[in-house]
């Protein structure tokens, strides 16, 4: 089962772009003209007020992306940070959100191709198609290709197209310049000043780039230093653009030039540069808009990506393709939305549309800071820190929410349904999946008598209805850690279930726990490496993770505590002379006498871990049921090949044993296994020569008693330290008596 992983092929300068394209768009060469109409020269500083509001955001998103570089970015921040029950609000309304832009990006790209060529409209039924709108389709199918291929070629597109464009306002700007008059930016504000945050609020769909930089972090070489740079950088770059075009614009020609001419600058460029200026100004058009479409393609696929490794929508939007290395299902969906919005909708609502719902992320992103940096949960170690912290997140969340309440109400309607409607997803769908429930819940909860009521129930009521299933896997060799996440994952995913990895730091018994708890980097300072490893590992199957430290003076007990705490349906831990599980030590002697195993265990002896081929030997014990559940998973999910191993005692018995086996495996679901009867008798000897064709052993435990295992050994655990095969000891609970558990079943049969 290969891994799944984003390759890291984008470089600052594509990451910068990525941004920058995404802004660019219609933000200058479409809005100037509604908002100069509105506004007047004030609207000049409505694109900076909006750089402004979308600054604070950047810099919460520059904190969130160096400490948590995951593919998914601003809904993988607020998910992270506030529970799914946002993180299902902010991805449904970051993916969609960008999938309207890319749709209005695209109508803009057919009007300035409509501008060079005329293209005649298409009725079929009655669905009328203009020429734009047909060449907005065939853009978007372009594009969507585009970012199915790779991400390295979307960045190398992304520097050509930027590039280019950067230049052609940079001319622009100089003539306007040398061309400019003052006079003619006043009066300022010839509605009044009311209208600045109204304009604000119309232009700010001009801003939805910066934070989609987060949604391809995974993707980013040495995202703690190129992240911030890009993110905050993008952000001034393209505010600086906005303001120097604008106020040029307005002081080169006549306010009335400008008021209500969707392709102003284009005119203004003939003015003051002739035919020439207009061309490259139209071709400025074009470049801006297909590079905004295609930055939020390619960003937009990543927040589908997250969201199904969640499991907020279909773990199967995960798979990568084999060639690229994208998320290609996720592409494929975002780009046949763009297609459907691009059919049935329009520039103004997509447009206002995509506001409403990024300045709602945006909020919550800003939220999500907080929660993290007042709860600090052990993974958050961000590479880079806002300036005047909590100023900066709290003044970022208030103007993103504020600025909303200036757009169109009918749209905000919209979106506020279309907010509901996330909810609802993920408390009638999503919530029974997912697990992870959020660090602000579990902060809540874990401090629920400091707490006030209202807000300890809030966190039980949206908390994410727990797997049925739950594997744990105690780690503590590095060397291990994968092949045991493997197993787990395979089994938890098989079973709906999730997978909590446990590093368990065993302290001397002098160290009071407090303090060894104050000083965890010193104990251990491989803990945190090997839980976010083993995070990874359980990620890339799609299966939920949870990952916990536990300080205890005990090391194999606290394993037993652990599974009992986490409610556990299954362990998996590993088995060599320094693991927490060692035959013949005290402690495992201790333990035995005074606990029963909490939930299902299995042993890992690692000798090379394979499962293309596995041998389950068997006489019909206890825990052979148990064998026979890991088998057939191995069967269902990786195409493991089953043999069933039986020993007779000579050939006279071996028509008995293969009705026991036949019989065996057909009540166990194993009927299609490959049959094996060894005559000789000699069990531990049938086992050696089978298994030297098979890649793993997987043995029930034995019946016999604590003292039977101590004093005259058991067959399991021989079998375990002769074979040169990987094995696995598989037990489950029974209840036992104190005499049974000293003594055996008295049956003394092996499984």
């Amino acid at each position: 089962m290969a891994d799944e992983e984003l390759a890291k092929d984008l470089g600052l300068l594509s990451a910068l772009t990525i941004g920058i394209g995404t802004m660019i768009g219609a933000g200058i060469f479409v809005l100037p003209g509604v908002a100069v109409s509105d506004a007047g020269p004030l609207a000049a500083a409505s694109f900076v007020l909006g750089g402004v509001i979308a600054l604070f955001t950047a810099l919460s998103a520059s904190e969130l992306g160096t400490a948590m570089p995951k593919a998914g970015g601003a809904y993988f921040y607020i998910n992270r940070a506030l529970g799914p029950l946002f993180g299902s609000i902010a991805g449904w309304g970051n993916w969609i959100g960008l999938t309207f832009a890319s749709a209005f990006y695209m109508f803009g790209f057919g009007e300035y191709v409509a501008a060079f060529v005329a293209v005649p409209g298409i009725s079929l039924g009655p669905l009328a198609l203009a020429g734009p709108e047909i060449i907005a389709l065939l853009g978007a199918t372009f594009f969507t290709t585009v970012n199915y291929v790779g991400a390295k070629e979307t960045g190398k597109l992304q520097n050509v197209i930027v590039g280019v464009l950067v230049l052609i306002l940079a001319v622009f700007t100089l003539f306007g310049v040398f061309n400019a008059d003052l006079q003619t930016l006043r009066p300022i504000a010839p509605e009044g000043f009311s209208a600045l945050l109204p304009v604000t609020g119309l232009i700010f769909v001009s801003y939805l780039g910066f934070v989609q930089i987060t949604s391809v972090a995974e993707e980013i070489k040495n995202p703690g230093r190129n992240l911030p740079i890009a993110i905050v950088g993008s952000v001034v770059v393209v505010t600086t653009i906005y303001a120097l075009v604008l106020v040029v614009v307005l002081a080169a020609v006549p306010n009335e030039i400008v008021a209500g001419n969707d392709t102003a600058v284009v005119q203004v460029a003939e003015i003051l540069i002739g035919p020439l200026g207009a061309g490259a100004m139209l071709l400025g058009g074009l470049l801006a808009t297909a590079s905004s479409a295609n930055a939020s393609i390619l960003s937009s696929s990543r927040i589908n990506f997250a969201m199904g490794r969640d499991r907020l929508v279909s773990p199967a939007l995960n798979e990568i393709h084999g060639k690229f290395g994208t998320p290609y299902r996720s592409i494929a969906i975002t780009g046949g939305l763009i297609v459907l919005f691009i059919v049935f909708g329009n520039l103004e609502l997509l447009s206002t549309a995509s506001s409403v719902l990024h300045l709602v992320v945006y909020g919550l992103l800003n939220v999500a800071l907080i929660v993290m940096r007042e709860a600090r949960p052990p993974e958050y170690d961000p590479d880079f820190t806002v300036p005047l912290y909590p100023i900066t997140p709290i003044v970022g969340a208030v103007l993103s929410f504020a600025l909303i309440g200036f757009i169109e109400p009918t749209v905000i309607v919209l979106c506020a349904v279309f907010v509901v409607f996330a909810a609802l997803w993920y408390l009638l769908y999503a919530r029974s999946k997912t697990e992870s429930e959020g660090v602000l819940s579990e902060y809540v909860r874990s401090r629920s008598e400091a707490m006030p009521d209202a807000a300890v129930s809030a966190a039980e009521s949206v908390k994410p209805e727990a797997a049925d299933y739950r594997v744990m896997v105690p780690l503590a060799n590095p060397r291990t850690e994968q092949h045991l996440i493997t197993l787990a994952s395979t089994l938890a995913k098989a079973n709906g279930g999730a997978v909590h990895a446990v590093h368990i730091v065993q302290v001397p018994d002098q160290v009071p726990l407090s303090a060894a708890t104050d000083h965890m980097a010193d104990l251990d300072a491989d803990s945190e490496t090997l839980l976010d490893r083993a995070r990874e590992d359980a990620e890339t199957f799609g299966v939920p993770v949870e990952t916990h430290t536990l300080v205890s003076h005990r090391g194999f007990e606290e394993v037993f505590e652990a599974a009992r705490t986490y409610e556990a349906d299954m362990t998996i831990m590993g088995w060599s002379e320094n693991a927490h599980w060692s035959p013949g030590r005290a402690e495992s002697a201790f333990d035995e006498l005074a606990h029963d195993l909490p939930c299902d265990f299995l042993v890992l002896k690692d000798r090379g871990f394979g499962v293309e081929r596995v041998l389950v030997p068997t006489a019909g014990g206890p825990d052979s049921d148990l064998s026979a559940e890991v088998a057939r998973t191995l069967r269902d999910e990786v195409d493991s090949t089953v043999s069933l191993l039986y020993v007779v005692d000579g050939p006279e018995e071996r028509v008995e044993g293969e009705a026991f086996l036949t019989e065996w495996a057909e009540s166990h679901g194993l009927a299609d296994a490959e049959i094996l009867i060894d005559e000789s008798g000699e069990v531990e000897g049938a086992i050696a020569r089978a298994a030297e064709d098979h890649d793993l052993v997987v043995i029930g435990a034995t019946e016999r008693g604590l003292l039977s295992r101590l004093v005259r050994g058991s067959l399991a655990y021989d079998v375990i330290d002769e074979l040169d095969r990987s094995v696995l000891l598989a037990e489950r609970p029974t209840s036992r008596s104190i005499r049974e558990r000293l003594f055996g079943s008295g049956s003394g049969s092996d499984d």
